[in-house]
């Protein structure tokens, strides 16, 4: 896939238009004279149409392209913007943070990734629970999961299933639990937390300054939030400042 924001935006629009117009990708290939196949990759954002080919696709779907001019990273600070508007505690319960950890009991973790920077102030996207664990507290980790009755993600098949939940096993180290959704990296050492109060309970957190994401959507969010902070003067946690 290409890493054109450009591509991304006009596949969005392009897939959106078509559908609304009740055409498939073969009838509106049809229309403008190229195969299905290459409306599909524009339509995935793998190919970055020229304006002609992209004008003549809207064409077809009685729609036309306009282009403006923002500052740059403006889609980011929407993006953050619109996330900002939901309240903290409201976000915590949606992860069902606070079940997670009770259940997690006396295992030793911190909260890690896109967790620990929400908890920090980061309007990131987070759809899971992550945390750090030891892998030498693999076993006590497993036992978690078994307890929770986790199902494995199965990135081949695209679905939660069955398999061996133990960290050990090879997949992607995401489970969904009767607690919650949960994602962990295995470390041979914990990441020294930083504690963010919140109301009557308190997180162990990676600081904000450590924290990597490996979503590439969430990734591009955090590295504008830090921009932001260090344009308003503020350092992010953990960092001196």
């Amino acid at each position: 896939m290409t890493e054109s924001r450009l591509a991304q935006e006009i596949a969005r629009a392009l897939r959106h238009e078509r559908e609304l117009a009740g055409l498939t990708q073969q009838a509106l290939a049809a229309r403008v004279g190229i195969s299905q196949a290459a409306v599909a990759r524009i339509e995935r954002g793998d190919r970055l149409p020229s304006l002609t080919t992209a004008e003549r696709l809207l064409a077809a779907l009685d729609r036309q392209l306009r282009i403006e001019v923002e500052p740059l990273d403006s889609h980011l600070d929407a993006a953050l913007d619109e996330m900002a508007g939901t309240a903290l505690t409201e976000r915590i319960d949606h992860l069902r943070l606070d079940p997670i950890m009770d259940a997690l009991g006396d295992l030793p973790y911190v909260l890690a990734g896109g967790t620990a920077a929400l908890l920090q102030g980061a309007p990131l996207p987070v759809d899971a629970v992550e945390i750090a664990v030891r892998w030498r507290d693999s076993p006590r980790f497993t036992a978690f999961l078994e307890r929770g009755r986790a199902q494995r993600w199965d990135a081949r098949w695209q679905e939660w299933g069955g398999g061996h939940p133990e960290p050990e096993e090879p997949g992607e180290h995401r489970w969904r639990t009767r607690f919650g959704e949960l994602r962990a990296r295995m470390c041979d050492e914990l990441p020294e937390p930083i504690e963010v109060r919140l109301g009557e309970r308190t997180y162990p957190v990676e600081p904000l300054i450590e924290v990597e994401a490996t979503d590439k959507r969430t990734a591009e969010l955090l590295s504008r939030y830090r921009r932001r902070l260090a344009a308003a003067g503020e350092a992010p946690n953990g960092s001196a400042g």
